[in-house]
């Protein structure tokens, strides 16, 4: 049978769980005293929040996990009827076997309206006793005060590049996969700490080859190898505006790049040109300028052209220096 790989690997016990050490320490000791207050997960995707907590209630509840946890996704029910109707009613409900509480996994519950958020902080107040929350949420700002004070919060950092690495090895060797370091490298790039976007990259390249190169992963990943991001800029700045704008076309012709995609890039390209810091700001500030037009509903190549030209004007006046 075909599996989605982020499914098939995803870590089974808090002890697989990659790259959150701190955070795992604390759950398993939630683990082994058997209880646990409310919490709230914290961090951008990708990082192991529904991970470790759909590790932490196997590890709670046994065998009858799946009886006593729920998970729930506030982005697709958001109003205050869900809060009132499915979460209040398997709260107040007694856990199964010989569990002392149930556990309610709340994700994306940033999208929560203000109106449900206050109405959970009631639900989690009045059924404290048989049922516990955990929350989990990009941005916790977006999570009213009352519901942060009742929650131990933890927070996820984006994985580090080794960490990605060293799963993405282990997944090639269990499917018979050769890959170079350097595609290793491409998509740790591409994934930026988001262990679910790696994976994902990982088995979109090997379904075109069991030989994953730089080439495959960036050809596979809709995203411009970043050499060829870093000579289009250094190509403005030396005043060659139309060789510039041929190699925008072939970017975007060659990888199917959106506006905003390439946007994207240049602005991680940026930081390693070798431009006076100074220059570098300038160019965020009109790239950030750029962006928002195109987000706007500008035309993307009318707006991509007027940054080539703002950087053959950038690399002109250094020259005239």
């Amino acid at each position: 049978m075909k599996e989605i790989w982020i499914e098939k690997y995803r870590p089974k016990s808090l002890k697989e769980v990659i790259g959150q050490q701190e955070i795992v320490e604390r759950l398993q000791s939630y683990s082994k005293s058997g209880n646990l207050p409310h919490l709230l997960f914290a961090g951008p995707a990708g990082t192991g929040k529904t991970t470790c907590a759909i590790a932490l209630a196997k590890e709670l509840f046994g065998d009858v996990w799946r009886e006593n946890f729920v998970e729930l996704n506030a982005s697709d029910e958001r109003g205050i009827e869900v809060v009132r109707g499915k979460i209040k009613e398997f709260a107040r409900t007694a856990p199964i076997g010989e569990a002392s509480f149930k556990i309610i996994f709340l994700d994306e519950a940033d999208a929560l309206t203000p109106e449900a958020q206050a109405a959970l902080r009631r639900t989690m107040e009045r059924y404290s006793k048989t049922c516990r929350f955990i929350l989990s949420c990009n941005y916790s700002s977006k999570i009213i005060e009352p519901i942060q004070s009742r929650c131990a919060v933890f927070r996820f950092r984006p994985l580090k590049a080794e960490d990605v690495k060293k799963y993405l090895k282990i997944i090639a060797k269990n499917e018979s996969l050769k890959i170079t370091e350097d595609a290793l490298d491409a998509i740790v790039h591409i994934a930026q700490g988001d262990m679910r976007k790696a994976i994902n990259s990982l088995q979109v390249a090997a379904s075109i080859s069991k030989d994953v190169t730089v080439d495959i992963i960036y050809q596979t990943a809709g995203m411009a190898r970043p050499e060829e991001v870093k000579h289009l800029l250094e190509t403005a700045l030396a005043g060659d505006f139309m060789a510039a704008r041929n190699l925008l076309d072939e970017l975007m012709v060659q990888y199917g790049l959106s506006g905003e995609d390439i946007i994207k890039q240049i602005h991680r390209t940026f930081f390693d040109l070798q431009i006076p810091e100074i220059e570098k700001v300038r160019l965020i500030d009109k790239t950030g300028e750029i962006e928002f037009r195109i987000v706007e509903g500008s035309n993307e190549r009318i707006q991509l052209e007027s940054l080539l030209a703002h950087l053959v004007l950038v690399g002109k006046v250094g020259t005239n220096d």
